[in-house]
Formats: C-alpha cells, structure tokens, sequence
C-alpha cells in the first residue's frame, strides 16, 4: 500500500513544477504572440535569427503600464461576480440529487446535487436577450473581448487560491471522520510540490451561508470553465461581427460544435461520478488549473483565431468536417453506451452472448462489440469529434497589414472595418502551431489517461487483467496504437 501512495505520476515533482509554472507563461505566449495587432504568429518570430524582445514587445497588446497591466481590480470583481452567479444557480435551481460510489475509507457514498446544464441555459438565455437588444456590441461580449488578459490572470490567481486552500486544509483530514473526508491514494507522497498538483484530499468540500454544502470538485469541473469556454467563443464570434461585418461559416461551425460537446457533457452530468477524475484524483492544481484556465483559455484558441482571419469553408468544407464530428460523436456514444449496458442490464439483446472475462472480483470485462476492437475505444471517438475543433482553421497562420497596404497578387485578404487588411503571407502554417495545439495536446492526454486506467486495472484485476489484454489487443486505436 506504501508503494502505491508514494507512486509518482506526470513526471514526479519536476514534471508538476514543470506543469504549475510552465502552463501558465505557455497560455500567456499564445495570448500575446497570436494576437489581433500584426498577426499570429507575431511577425517577429518568422524571424527567430533577428528576433529581439524589443521588436516583439512592439508586435503584441503588451500593457502600456507593464506587468501591472495584466490584472485589474475591476475585471477581477466581476469576474467574482460570475462565480457568484454560478452559485447562485447552483443553490436556487432545481436538480438531481445523486450519490457517487462509495468511499474506499468508509464505504459509503457522497450526495451530489447536478443542475450545471439548467445554470448554463439560464446564463445563456441572459446572454441572447442581451445580444437581441445590443446586437454585438452586447457588454458581456465587448467586455470579454477587451479584458481578455484580465480575465486570465484574475482566474489564474483564483486558480492557485483554491489550490493553496485545498492543500492546506486537506491535513485536517483525520482516518474514520464522520464528515466523510478521506485523502486521494496518490495526494499524499510527502512532496509539497507533487500533492500540491495532484491533490491531496479527494472529495473537499466547504459549507457556505445560504449556499450550504458544495463538492468543490466536481464544482469547478461542470460549471465555471466549461460555461465560460461557450461566453468565451461567442464573444469572439461577435468580434468578428463588430470587426467585419459578417459571421464566417468556420466560426460559426466551431462555436456549434464546441457548445454542444459542452452542453452534452453538462446534460450528463451524473457520468462525472464514476469518473476517474471524481472517484481517483484529489483536487489540487491539476484539476483546479484545468478546470478554470486551461479548458476555456485554450479551447476557445480556435475562435479567437477566427475572429481575425474568418476563413471560410463552403459547403463542402462544413460538410467535411461535420462528417469528422459526426463519426467521432457516434464511436464515443455507441461505445459507452454499449459498455453501459452491458453492465445493467446484462440480458439485453445488443449484448447478450457477447465474449467477456470473468474476474475473480465477480466483475466482467466485456471483450467484444466495441470493446473488442481496442480496450478504450471510446477515447478515439472523444479524440475524432474533437478534431474539428481545430480543422475548421485549415492551413493557419495571418498577418495584418495597415490600411491602404497592397497585398500579394491572389492572395486571400480579408478587410477589416477600419481598412487593415489580414492576409496569410509568410505566416502561413506556423498559425497551426496555436489551432492545432489543442488536438495534439487532446491525443497526449487521453494516451497518458489510458495509461493511468491500465495501470489501476492492473493492481485492481491482477491476472484477468492480463487474460483481458490479451484478449483485446489494441490500446486505443486498432493498428495504430
């Protein structure tokens, strides 16, 4: 059991110092080097032989006051305004009051209220009624759209508010407390850098006047950032309005996409119970930084992109790509579905007869059907109908060019409104390197994923765990990996 608690993940502590400090200077680079000023990437890094930090500071929305610049006061308070108002939603709407599996401590389960889809209607419905009135110049979208730096640093510190909080108060945690408070079996290797990351208290949750009791995990996991990820893309949509005019097929396609992966994954909210996120890993950094920063700052990449250079597709293209998401969206469903069934309800037809191993734990591991073509199918699907969060780019890469510029003889120029002009010319394919940063990072992540899920299979199955890999050969994706 020693081992077990003091096993290392994501490269042990250099890898979480790494992640802690890196991610972070790694968001604020794709925010200040791909950007509405002179283009993405800044002109100054085609040039990486002369590149000086004068020149590219010259190239970027750096703040006129510096460092300072990239907080404010004001942008922090409303920012605490909309976690408050997803509290509020949270207490006053209905929803599903559920229990989650059991505690390894205590064997007993943990009550969860679920309402995160009806709280981002609500926002949203807002939000349409204030778009209807205001049109694009809504204030939620100009104000997004010109405190975006803000906005990132305020949930950034926030980030690492909760984190410290969570850390610190997890040593309070005592074996066999009535409140059910047990730590996260691989939260607490004595290494303040690597529990700081991982999380050292599985479930935390706080008591709050009015709002009462409140799972901070899987909280911060269904509610803020993923809300935030859609007003995020819909302000660069309305960007890209106020900028041209016009609303590109590709934004529009990605806006769509994305709101529906969200909304789908609110809509069923009660899976994040028997994920390994909710019932594996405690909450520190690593879920805290995810959750708020990195899923809406880094997902919303593509629209931001968008909103300057808003390619277009044609029917072709958006059928291409909704062709991408829609096989990805049915491997994922299908798959889940299909294992979802043949757990409850064993002796349904679309299961019945199929080929599983049976564990000595008296579980079955389903050994056909999807789950015989690779042994996490379903993270080809996620991975596939993410891609075209991505795809709808093309070939990335603009530069932006003053007004009355002459461009390139058959170049693609798209004009903005005040008269600059954003062509591709030398930036073109190194803009990739920011809209398809996200789907290289998505296939590591569900790689190393797959690779936790193996290694706790292995110490919870023992030999059937080897009897199953055999039987289905083939991690992920059948042939490749």
């Amino acid at each position: 059991m020693a081992s077990t608690k003091h096993k290392y993940d994501f490269g042990g502590p250099p890898g979480a110092a790494a992640i802690v400090f890196g991610l972070p200077v790694l968001l604020y680079f794709f925010y200040f080097t791909c950007n509405d000023i002179t283009g993405c990437p800044a002109p100054a890094l085609l040039e990486p032989r002369s590149l000086s930090l004068a020149e590219l500071r010259g190239q970027i929305p750096w703040p006129e006051d510096g460092i300072r610049g990239f907080a404010s006061w004001k942008v922090s308070a409303w920012t605490m305004g909309y976690y408050l108002v997803s509290l509020v939603l949270y207490r006053v709407l209905p929803g599903q009051e559920l229990y989650g599996t059991k505690l390894r401590e205590s064997g007993r389960p943990l009550k969860y209220k679920l309402n995160a889809f009806s709280s981002t209607l609500v926002q949203l419905a807002a939000c349409a009624v204030g778009t209807l009135v205001y049109g694009a110049d809504f204030v939620v979208w100009t104000f997004i759209d010109e405190n975006y730096l803000q906005l990132y640093t305020a949930n950034l510190i926030l980030a690492f508010t909760i984190s410290v909080f969570v850390y610190i108060r997890s040593f309070s945690v005592k074996p066999g407390n009535s409140e059910l408070r047990e730590l996260a079996q691989g939260g607490h290797t004595g290494n303040i850098m690597y529990d700081f990351f991982i999380g050292r208290e599985l479930n935390p949750r706080i008591t709050l006047p009015f709002f009462g009791e409140i799972d901070l995990k899987v909280w911060l996991e269904m509610r803020p950032g993923l809300t935030g990820w859609i007003l995020l893309d819909l302000a660069f949509v309305a960007k890209q309005y106020r900028t041209y005019g016009y609303v590109s097929d590709s934004i529009l396609f990605v806006a769509i996409v994305q709101g529906y992966y969200v909304l789908e994954g609110q809509y069923a909210e009660s899976g994040i119970l028997v994920m390994m996120d909710t019932i594996t890993d405690g909450l520190g950094y690593m879920l805290t930084f995810g959750d708020i920063i990195w899923v809406p700052f880094l997902y919303s990449t593509q629209t931001r992109y968008l909103s300057v250079y808003p390619l277009h597709l044609g029917w072709a293209g958006v059928s291409a790509v909704s062709a991408v998401f829609t096989v990805g969206l049915y491997i994922f469903r299908a798959s889940n579905s299909q294992k979802r069934v043949f757990r409850t309800q064993p002796d349904h037809p679309s299961v019945k007869g199929m080929s599983y191993i049976q564990t000595k734990r008296g579980t079955r591991l389903l050994a056909d059907g999807w789950w015989g073509v690779s042994r996490h199918i379903n993270y080809f699907g996620d991975w596939l109908q993410a891609s075209p969060f991505s795809l709808p780019t093309g070939i990335a890469g603009y530069m932006i060019l003053p007004a009355g510029t002459v461009a390139t003889a058959g170049a693609s120029v798209a004009t903005m409104l005040d008269g600059r002009e954003v062509v591709q010319g030398a930036a073109r394919r190194w803009g990739m390197i920011y809209t398809y940063f996200y789907v290289v990072y998505f296939a590591s992540l569900l790689i190393h994923r797959e690779r936790r899920d193996d290694a706790a299979c292995a110490e919870k199955y023992g030999e059937d765990w080897e009897k199953y890999k055999k039987a289905v050969k083939w991690r992920i994706l059948p042939g490749v990996y």
